[in-house]
This record gives structure tokens, sequence and C-alpha cells, in this order.
């Protein structure tokens, strides 16, 4: 704590975005020590997407039709990009229970008092939820591979776009981090933050493409399926990893998936960060 206080007083006064990014990787490197001197932080962060992993793959593997085809294997791989995706959008729900019991230890209000720019405490902590939500997409890529799990499986791919999938992913996670921020600051106590951060996640994870044709759906449930910013990430990653699951659907975030995801995470970080830094300069302890 001292190295933040002691980093926010001696700053200098110079460029304000100079300024502001610098209070964000002091605020971010906070966070991480405290994320690397509680692993269990972490280790119950990985054991819940590898269960979906495992859950998804052995009970519902051989029951789900994709194209036509009820092989185990095409629903693996059209499976991942979808537990990819809620992975990193899950991740709301730790972030905006971390913000609420910072809130609730007066440690928001100490930040306050502090020389630093305002946007940096928010900032800097959804930047160290992103480099703990890398590691979880790391190791989670590695269980993915293992249970068979293979890009290229549909259509050729290569290492840039297979990036570039991992990419999408990690910005949708850090503009859902941002969402989370939002609630943080909007309720009193970290069990409020984590259950109202996890009530709306479920049906915007769901009602989707990630682990069901939505073709199979009715006509308007596929409609709000196929315009949900989780489904365009999600078939953006399909695309790019060269997994199975074309849509048929018409619908502009479907046949532009990449572009619809890169525009979807983009606003949502523009809407919700604006609120974020505004809840935040008016919240009292």
């Amino acid at each position: 704590m001292s190295t933040v206080s002691d980093s926010a007083r001696i700053a200098p006064a110079g460029n304000p975005v100079s300024q502001s990014i610098r209070d964000s990787m002091v605020v971010a490197q906070r966070n991480l020590i405290r994320m690397s001197r509680i692993p269990e932080m972490i280790i119950y962060g990985l054991i819940q997407p590898i269960m979906f992993v495992v859950l998804f793959t052995y009970v519902f593997g051989g029951s789900m039709q994709i194209g036509g085809s009820t092989s185990a294997t095409d629903y693996k791989n059209f499976l991942m990009a979808g537990i990819f995706a809620q992975t990193v959008t899950f991740a709301t729900a730790s972030s905006g229970a971390g913000i609420a019991d910072d809130m609730h230890k007066g440690l928001i209000d100490r930040f306050r008092s502090l020389p630093m720019a305002r946007g940096a405490v928010l900032t800097g902590r959804t930047f160290a939820d992103l480099v703990q939500t890398a590691l979880t997409l790391v190791v989670l890529a590695v269980v993915a591979l293992l249970v068979g799990w293979r890009v290229g499986s549909d259509a050729p791919t290569n290492a840039g776009k297979v990036l570039g999938a991992f990419g999408l992913l990690l910005l949708l996670g850090y503009a859902f981090t941002w969402i989370g921020a939002l609630i943080g600051m909007s309720v009193r106590t970290p069990e409020a933050a984590t259950s109202s951060g996890l009530i709306w996640l479920f049906p915007v994870t769901f009602i989707s493409n990630a682990f069901v044709d939505t073709s199979h759906m009715t006509p308007w449930l596929r409609h709000i399926a196929d315009w949900n910013p989780f489904s365009a990430t999600v078939q953006a990653c399909r695309e790019l990893f060269g997994n199975p699951g074309v849509s048929t659907s018409e619908a502009w975030p479907m046949q532009h998936p990449v572009w619809a995801s890169l525009i979807y995470s983009i606003l949502i970080i523009a809407v919700f960060r604006t609120l974020s830094v505004r809840k935040y300069r008016s919240a009292t302890a």
C-alpha cells in the first residue's frame, strides 16, 4: 500500500494522459501483487472453466447436433470458443466483487484522497484482472488441447488468426470487466456484487451460439442470440480457429463477426468506463 501512496504523491505534474497511464500501472501492480499472495484466487478461478470443458465435452458431446452431425469430436471443436468466451466474461463477477470489497474497506476513499488520475484506480484494477484472465485462458487452452480440441478442424487457419481470436476474447473480457466495475461501485457488499454480477451473465452466455446451434432456437430467441455481443465474439473465434459452426443467419453480426466483436467490445468499454469513472468520482464509502 505504501508503494501506491508514495508513487502517487511524488508523481510530478505533467501530461494528464501520461499521469493517468502511470497511475493506472501503479494500481495494477498493487493488484497483481495482491493476487500473487493469494494463489487461491487464481486456482479457484481455473477450476470452474476446466469443469465446464470436461462436463460439456463428455456429458453433452454425443447428444448435440452441429451442422447435421452428432459427432462428439465436432461438438468438442464447436464448443471450445464458447467456453473460452464464457470464461473471460465470468471474470466480471470477481472484478465487481473485488472493487466492492475495496469500497467496503474504505480503500477507494483512501485512493480518492491522493493526487492521482481519477480513472486510474478502476483502470489499474481492470488491467490486473485482464492479466489474470490471460493466464486463465492459457491454462484453459492447454486443457482443451488435452481433451481433443484442434484448431483448423473445419477450415484452414494460421498462428496469426489463432492469436487474433485470443485477442478478441481478451478484449471482450476487458470490456465486460468494466461492467463489473460499475456493478462493484454501485452495491454495498462484495456478496451483492458477486450475485448481481452473475445474474445477468447467465442469460447473456446461454442465449447465444456458445453451446448450441442457434438454428434450433425459436425465431425470436435466435434473433436475440444472433445480435448478442457475446455471440459475435464466439462466432469470430470459431472462424479464426477454423472450427465448425458456420452460421446460416443473415444477421449482420453473424455475417461479419470479427468486425462486430471489435465494435461491440469498444462500445462497451467506452460506455461503461465513462459510467464507472463518473460513479467513482461521486461514490462514498
